[in-house]
């Protein structure tokens, strides 16, 4: 069965789309109405744009999501999902690529959630932490005996796994995960505590949003970062949407749960190798692929 991944923030690079732009009059019309949308020629960014502009949250959430939107929308009748997900942002573009929303209904949303995240962070001094080389059992451990704010963010594949929170309580956390064994434990460059409860503004925020949002049922079965299952009710949709910035990514579980259910190619949609990478990691039998430019 084919299962098309779509990526998230941090899969961003200088010169992102252009080839798209170039090489198909649809791709170009997408990107022209997005630029409309936004309010600012995002295209200019994404094509010349510096990594430290490409890196504003405001940017490259709606950067990632166009270029994996558009590239799935010019693959045509070759497009044929027999299931999605996306990682964190990634989400989104896996939800309008199988029909739940609608591309201007999904830019919107990614748009507004990418203001909501940056407003939160702003809010209290936050960060992530890559934890590499512990089991997920004792890095939640750790975790919980923590003084302040510190939650695992995101399961990457067995070994990987992001840690989010107060900024002093995830480097504390990382000193007491070396202590525990870990390979490494190291302080990521993010803006702030993503898929933590340091989100709970941005959440509120962009739950009015969803919920005056518009969702269809998926041509196929959406795997969810907040359950880690096959879904296709546009209102659990919606739900797990909403819950889903202060909850943790659960990319190992969904990639488990679609192969179990069948998956035995995994394309990646969007720009990088990333997910590709992961699920390597998570099942080295799984067949990968890149859907293109």
């Amino acid at each position: 069965m084919k299962a098309y991944v779509f990526p998230g923030q941090g899969a961003q690079f200088t010169g992102m789309g252009k080839e798209l732009y170039e090489s198909s009059a649809e791709a170009k019309e997408l990107f022209e109405k997005a630029n409309d949308i936004l309010g600012f020629r995002i295209t200019d960014v994404m094509f010349e744009g510096t990594a430290d502009q490409l890196k504003e949250t405001r940017v490259t959430q709606p950067a990632v999501f166009l270029h994996s939107v558009i590239l799935a929308k010019t693959l045509g009748e070759s497009f044929k999902p027999e299931m999605v997900a996306g990682h964190s942002l990634g989400e989104f573009s896996a939800l309008v690529a199988a029909g739940a929303l609608t591309f201007e209904d999904g830019l919107k949303l990614v748009s507004q959630r990418a203001l909501a995240m940056q407003k939160a962070c702003e809010i209290t001094p936050s960060t992530m932490a890559a934890v590499l080389g512990l089991e997920d059992k004792i890095v939640e451990d750790v975790c919980a005996q923590i003084d302040g704010v510190v939650v695992p963010a995101n399961y990457n594949c067995p070994g990987q796994l992001v840690i989010s929170g107060e900024t002093t309580a995830v480097e504390a956390a990382c000193e007491a995960m070396k202590a525990a064994g870990a390979k490494r434990a190291l302080i990521l460059p993010v803006g702030g505590a993503f898929h933590s409860p340091m989100m709970e503004p941005a959440r509120e925020e962009l739950a009015a949003a969803i919920e005056q949002t518009t969702f269809t049922k998926p041509i196929c079965p959406v795997y969810q970062n907040v359950p880690a299952t096959a879904v296709t009710d546009a209102d659990e949709i919606k739900r797990n949407l909403i819950i889903q910035l202060t909850a943790p990514v659960k990319w190992t579980q969904s990639v488990q749960n679609m192969i179990a259910d069948g998956a035995t190619l995994f394309t990646e949609v969007g720009p990088g190798n990333v997910l590709q990478g992961l699920v390597k990691k998570i099942n080295k039998e799984a067949e990968t692929a890149s859907a293109g430019v």
